[in-house]
């Protein structure tokens, strides 16, 4: 699993199908008494532990919890929880399946449906409030790429983890740590006419807080599937009962495989992977409440697709947009934290010091400024930041940032597919490396890196992990 991050994107002017509720009696800018809200919006007061009202929720359908774990004034404010979602839509291979509809769509490019569905439900967004207040969120599957570029498939595919696996949510708990508030923003969609969808919006919410008051159910880990059909598995002898689809011999041969074309100069950097398996013991909500305490990052999340869940918990943003204004933050190079405060500088100094790992930043900087250059205005591409270092609990990073000013006409769904997948889970030149990742990996399993993508119906928003 990769980063998550931000997009937040103007679109054309929404429909004004609004219900007038304002968020509180506060005079912030969340509240603007004075203004129609398009959604439905009711603060929680008290405000409500995130991590208690996931394990609330996650017995519903598709949960979906977008987790700010480790707080950041800037890069760790929201987080955003939903289920329920009123569509799903799915895609592998050359079909895509939406859910209210009674046929799946073969041959059918995701990105184009995606496109379609969002264009159908627009709102004016309640102003002062978190960005994200219902709309599309899921997971972008690595082999989406086979839809971008003309690449190799991988031998073996055990898992047939979906491509593409988007919900369109119409309510959300949305929390703004910073303010340490929180609200329940239900916005009536699928219904379109005011009257109807004010209806629906308070029905939903009324249901939401419903079951925001049960107990958490106990849940038990999913039946797993059994390794006797999947590719062959090698154990990995530290921990019993782990195991890799590489052996630590055939491991070692892709790896000097991979040099030797960087030696002949196909690439200049390739991101292999290996694809770690371990029985579950306990369910995935709770894994991921262990993970999301263990490890606090800025970008966590958790998607529950129905056959699959995807937790993950990283630091590094892919893309962010604000009015038309493109971010992408690479993180390579990386070191442990010092058990003392003077370890701790040593490795902070060898990490900034390092040629290597400043040369694989850099590489995927310019690779970004080059998918960026696609969708962005000529001559606005550029690096505010390079190789800076930033500390986390366990690691010390070097996070770069690439910026440039969107296109007109041009949205999310476009932008996403211009730097899809990100460099830094490719290697560079991105095309190249890819193809060799392909023959190198022998099953698609051992790819499994996704991003989460975001676009918020209101002013639509994107956050990819």
């Amino acid at each position: 699993m990769t980063w998550a991050g931000f997009l937040e994107m103007k679109h054309p002017a929404a429909s004004s199908l609004c219900s007038a509720t304002p968020a509180s009696s506060s005079e912030s800018g969340a509240e603007a008494a004075g203004e129609d809200s398009c959604a439905l919006v009711e603060e929680l007061a008290p405000t409500p532990d995130p991590a208690e009202t996931f394990r609330r929720l996650a017995g519903l359908a598709h949960p979906l919890f977008l987790d700010s774990s480790l707080r950041h004034h800037c890069l760790g404010r929201y987080s955003f929880l939903s289920a329920d979602p009123f569509e799903w839509i799915c895609s592998r291979g050359n079909r895509t399946v939406v859910s209210s509809e009674n046929r799946s769509r073969e041959p059918a490019n995701p990105f184009t449906i995606l496109s379609e569905r969002l264009g159908r439900f627009r709102l004016k967004p309640t102003p002062g409030l978190p960005p994200f207040q219902g709309g599309a969120a899921g997971m972008f599957g690595y082999d989406l790429c086979h839809h971008l570029e003309r690449l190799p498939r991988a031998r073996f595919d055990e898992f047939e983890v979906p491509d593409l696996a988007v919900g369109l949510y119409d309510w959300v708990v949305a929390f703004d740590h910073s303010l340490n508030r929180a609200w329940l923003i239900s916005t009536g969609f699928p219904e379109t006419e005011p009257t109807r969808r004010r209806r629906h919006a308070q029905r939903r919410a009324d249901m939401v807080k419903r079951w925001l008051e049960k107990p958490p159910a106990r849940r038990l880990p999913r039946q797993h599937r059994p390794t006797q059909l999947m590719g062959i598995q090698y154990p990995v002898h530290e921990v019993t009962g782990l195991t890799s689809n590489f052996s630590r011999g055939t491991y070692l041969d892709a790896a000097r495989k991979a040099i030797e074309y960087i030696h002949a100069g196909d690439c200049f950097q390739v991101n292999l992977s290996q694809r770690l398996l371990y029985p579950a013991e306990v369910a995935a909500d709770e894994l991921y409440l262990r993970l999301r305490e263990r490890n606090p990052s800025t970008f966590a999340g958790y998607l529950d697709l129905g056959e699959f869940v995807i937790a993950s918990a990283s630091p590094e943003r892919f893309l962010a947009v604000r009015d038309g204004e493109v971010e992408t933050r690479p993180i390579k190079g990386t070191r442990p934290r010092g058990d003392t405060q003077g370890e701790d500088e040593a490795c902070r100094q060898e990490l900034l010091e390092s040629a290597k790992d400043r040369a694989e930043n850099i590489m995927i900087v310019d690779l970004l400024r080059n998918d960026l250059g696609r969708v962005c205005r000529y001559g606005s591409v550029r690096v505010p930041a390079l190789c800076r270092l930033e500390s986390y609990r366990y690691v010390h990073h070097l996070v770069s940032e690439v910026r440039g000013r969107l296109r007109k006409g041009l949205g999310p769904v476009d932008l996403l597919g211009a730097a899809f997948p990100g460099g830094s889970v490719t290697g560079a030149p991105k095309i190249r490396a890819m193809q060799i990742i392909a023959e190198l990996n022998l099953t698609s399993a051992g790819r499994i890196v996704a991003a989460w993508l975001i676009s918020a119906l209101t002013a639509p928003w994107i956050r990819a992990s």
